[in-house]
């Protein structure tokens, strides 16, 4: 995962989307000592780690999107 701190107000680098912009799936969310840690997938596939505390939302962290494998025709010859 590549390192993006303090990445509020910027935009993923895979497919453009502001930081804040929908669409996004939440994965999973955790309360910590400081705050929240929420996975979110950004609409390109990418996953995020946000942080939410008294500063606001970060993404601390980021993957690349998922690469996609191709599919095999049921009628492939043995």
């Amino acid at each position: 995962m590549t390192s993006t701190t303090g990445t509020t107000g910027h935009a993923c680098p895979h497919c453009g989307r502001p930081d804040g912009a929908e669409p996004f799936q939440v994965v999973s969310r955790h309360c910590t000592a400081a705050g929240r840690t929420v996975w979110t997938r950004c609409g390109c596939g990418s996953l995020q780690m946000r942080t939410i505390d008294e500063r606001g939302m970060r993404i601390v962290s980021r993957s690349r999107p998922a690469a996609t494998r191709p599919r095999q025709s049921s009628s492939a010859s043995r």
